[in-house]
């Protein structure tokens, strides 16, 4: 018992909440920081400071803190207080509720100048879980009403500040020291790294976007992850919320870390899914390459109705003439049986029965409306064909050409132009003057259901508008591999 107090009445608690001007931190930047410093059963001193986030302060960010683009107009840069916010912070325990948000960003600032920044972290939404099992909701709001804390000035950060430190003298008060300790120890555990792992295996890792391996005995390959934060991720992998039987083997099985760093999310993505299914990790659930991608192609009969058949073979530039990706012969009958019962096609003409004189099976049973006999119009089936496959058409690729897709991280400086055509990721360069000598004859490229479906949605999706995207110039076609 007296090492639980002992800890309680000897550590410096710093109380930290920040307003920033969004919630990316790799985008977004600090507008303010309240520290409140709470030691041995009372508030030891406090800091506080406006910032130039050096970006504007969107009109609902505004609204929500009261913080204006004047007010910080000529407040200091994160750069001029960095000095005496990493002495301030020196050997305590940085408190903050959701600590991931409020810690993130100071990483982050501290990135941006080359420095590292690293703290023990408490956070208060996961101590309120623990103390209070029995509730639903652990915000800073629920937690107010709950416990009946003094109201504070919310999204300001001293008003923060205050109330999380209003909550955690109440949990003290009524859980007493020594169940308060024993739940801060607990969120306190630092991940412990398998035992056949160096010991310096996480100090190592970037706080970058990228790809991380796991490697067993005999380099065998155990895994492969992918992450905007390496090490924040890599971490995980070792913490108690990853206690599944699967990761304790996996863990146990590990001997060696290594990586590669991207500029973004979207880099970091393709590269996954191309080491996955070109080095098949063991302990990787996510789907392999398929080995037999089908589609299906609409054409014409003699009679002039509509017939499907099912392609291997799927030309690239002319993606729109095909209807849906399917992982096998099986999974595109299935979809096709789908469509028939749905719409009363004829199962003939979708290539589900074999040729034969007559109405197909489904004409017997009322569920064709006779097309297979000539006694639906055909221009009449037609349209109700199209109209049925019209959401399985695969996407055209919108532009005259490759283009590349710049992705640029900040911190590291680190540029990745992804040179995408047709919806297939062909190479990744590093700087716009390498475009104009690029040619795309002669690469091999394997067209694949995944990355098409990522890329559309990177592309084309609600975030494609923000990407910068660079049509480029006739620099050939590579050659195309259907899996």
């Amino acid at each position: 018992m007296t090492t639980h107090r002992c800890f309680i009445h000897t550590a410096t608690f710093a109380f930290v909440d920040l307003e920033t001007t969004g919630g990316n931190s790799a985008r977004d930047r600090i507008t303010e920081i309240g520290i409140r410093f709470w030691r041995a059963g009372e508030v030891v001193g406090e800091w506080q400071t406006l910032l130039n986030p050096e970006t504007r302060i969107s009109g609902f960010i505004e609204s929500l803190t009261g913080i204006t683009c004047a007010m910080v107009a000529d407040a200091p840069l994160f750069a001029d207080i960095a000095d005496e916010l990493e002495e301030q912070l020196k050997g305590t325990v940085f408190v903050a509720h959701n600590a991931r948000f409020d810690y993130g960003f100071i990483k982050s600032e501290f990135r941006r100048l080359g420095r590292l920044f690293s703290a023990k972290v408490l956070c208060t939404v996961k101590l309120s879980r623990r103390l209070y099992p029995e509730f639903r909701r652990h915000n800073m709001d629920s937690l107010i009403e709950r416990h009946g804390l003094a109201r504070v000035q919310r999204h300001r950060a001293m008003g923060d500040v205050e109330a999380m430190l209003s909550f955690f003298l109440h949990a003290r008060a009524d859980q007493g020291d020594e169940m308060l300790e024993e739940a801060i120890a607990t969120l306190l555990q630092r991940p412990s790294i398998p035992s056949h792992l160096p010991p310096d295996t996480l100090q190592d890792l970037p706080a970058s976007p990228g790809v991380y391996r796991f490697y067993g005995e005999n380099d065998a390959l155990l895994y492969v992850g992918k992450s905007t934060n390496i090490a924040q991720r890599v971490a995980s992998h070792f913490s108690g919320d990853h206690n599944s039987s699967r990761g304790v083997r996996m863990s146990e099985s590990l001997r060696r870390v290594d990586w590669t760093e991207t500029a973004g999310e979207l880099g970091a993505l393709l590269l996954e899914l191309k080491q996955i299914k070109s080095l098949k990790p063991l302990f990787n659930r996510r789907s392999r390459a398929a080995k037999n991608l089908v589609s299906i192609e609409l054409s014409e009969t003699d009679a002039g109705y509509l017939q499907a058949r099912q392609v291997r073979e799927i030309a690239p530039h002319r993606l729109g003439n095909y209807f849906g990706l399917f992982r096998s012969k099986r999974d595109a009958e299935r979809a096709l049986s789908g469509i028939a019962a749905k719409n009363e096609l004829c199962n003939r003409l979708l290539g589900l029965e074999p040729e034969h004189e007559g109405a197909c099976f489904q004409r017997t049973l009322g569920r064709c409306k006779g097309a297979c006999e000539g006694l639906e119009d055909a221009t009449r089936y037609n349209l109700r064909t199209q109209i049925a496959f019209h959401a399985l058409r695969l996407q055209t690729w919108p532009w005259k050409g490759p283009v590349g897709v710049v992705e640029h991280d900040r911190f590291t400086g680190r540029t990745d132009i992804l040179v995408v055509y047709n919806w297939m990721h062909v190479t990744t360069v590093h700087d716009e003057a390498d475009l104009h000598e690029l040619s795309l004859c002669g690469q091999v490229v394997t067209f694949d259901l995944d990355s098409y479906k990522l890329l559309i949605k990177a592309l084309l999706g609600r975030n494609g508008q923000n990407r910068k995207i660079l049509e480029l110039p006739a620099v050939g076609a590579p050659d195309v591999l259907m899996p």
